[in-house]
């Protein structure tokens, strides 16, 4: 893996991603790395697009926008439509079976998790699926130092929620480290 990591987090307004881009920012910053992190919103305040870009990297970051992703999230159906043609091979794609599904390339290597179904059904709270999200690209890629992104959570997690949003993170690891989700490379078409 290179220095500069580009990660774009897509989805729908609510999902949270805007504040996990932030947290993930943070926590590469805490870990002596050059960051920018960037948004986009819909003017819906629910439901609309979404999304963010984090670059990483231990050298000077001269343009502030994610042009060549490296990590894909995808937490719902359209952003997966959207930006999947935008990517390369190499990208490390996650996507969130509990809205995503469809077919997939083969030429690319994607990990299905049920991130939002193993938020509401393991710790009994949907709105931490983003933090979810963090732990399983963190396990992907080893972006930030665990304990490192584990203390970031934790200071910019919303009041009395850091220890939940810790929680989501680990358990974003474990479905990720035990295989929980699918390496979905199995149709030559993108999706419609």
């Amino acid at each position: 893996m290179s220095n500069r990591q580009e990660v774009l987090l897509t989805g729908a307004g609510g999902q949270g991603l805007i504040l996990a881009s932030i947290i993930l920012a943070e926590a590469a910053v805490n870990d002596n790395k050059n960051v920018v992190q960037t948004q986009s919103y819909g003017p819906e305040a629910r439901g609309g697009a979404s999304m963010a870009g984090v670059i990483i990297d231990v050298d000077t970051i001269e343009y502030p926008k994610v042009t060549k992703p490296s990590v894909l999230l995808c937490m719902n159906q359209a952003s997966f439509n959207k930006y999947i043609p935008k990517v390369e091979e190499s990208c490390i794609i996650i996507v969130d079976s509990t809205f995503v599904s469809g077919s997939y390339r083969e030429d690319y290597k994607i990990t299905a998790l049920p991130i939002t179904q193993a938020a509401r059904e393991q710790l009994g709270r949907e709105v931490v699926a983003n933090m979810l999200a963090l732990g399983a690209i963190n396990a992907a890629t080893g972006l930030v130092d665990r304990e490192i992104f584990r203390e970031s959570i934790f200071k910019l997690a919303p009041k009395g929620s850091g220890e939940l949003n810790q929680q989501a993170f680990d358990l974003g690891y474990r479905l990720f480290n035990e295989g929980m989700g699918q390496n979905l490379g199995i149709s030559s078409q993108t999706p419609q």
